[in-house]
């Protein structure tokens, strides 16, 4: 589950009806209709009302976005609940900024990674390069600042560690690194 992805597919569906992002009840309106699947054969395909948006999700507008939407209280106990239904046995392994903390506060291992902006600027343009999308470095790094401080600044479901979340900072891990120390971090079931 990547909650990320489901505030940015509410982003798109939001931006695709020219829905104004202070418009809190069209906003709610459009987040309790929408149909949100995720299928996985080699990749991950996200799909919102049977459409295949998968490649609009990485846009630096739909991030924005998101993170508007996702500072009012009303559309988080929405999207709350969806993230909530993806919960089933054996398990499940949840990505976002407030999984460990308000989604699933239950939940038995929690890992808080992190790295820094610049590093994550870096990894986001590499992303976007690689797919023909010609972006600026710079406006990158800003963009993710700024959704940090309002993120971490929401009076609700603010970016926190969780008390008992191991923390992790990637700035100078590669991902096989990640996944290696999670693996020797976390117990297994």
């Amino acid at each position: 589950l990547d909650s990320g992805s489901i505030y940015r597919s509410l982003a798109i569906a939001l931006l695709q009806n020219n829905i104004d992002l202070t418009n809190v009840g069209e906003i709610l309106g459009i987040a309790q209709a929408m149909d949100l699947t995720f299928e996985s054969d080699e990749e991950l395909i996200v799909k919102l009302n049977g459409q295949d948006i998968t490649a609009q999700l990485g846009t630096e507008a739909n991030g924005s976005a998101a993170s508007k939407v996702a500072a009012i209280p009303e559309v988080r106990k929405v999207l709350l609940q969806k993230q909530k239904d993806f919960k089933r046995l054996p398990g499940l392994v949840a990505d976002g900024r407030d999984m460990g903390t308000v989604v699933f506060p239950e939940a038995e291992s929690k890992v808080y990674l992190t790295a820094s902006a610049v590093k994550r600027a870096e990894r986001r343009y590499k992303q976007l390069m690689e797919k023909g999308i010609d972006v600026n470095i710079g406006e990158i790094t800003r963009d993710i600042e700024a959704r940090d401080c309002r993120d971490k600044g929401r009076l609700t479901a603010p970016l926190a560690k969780a008390d008992d979340a191991l923390y992790i900072d990637s700035s100078d891990m590669t991902i096989d690194d990640v996944i290696a120390q999670i693996l020797s971090l976390v117990p297994q079931r």
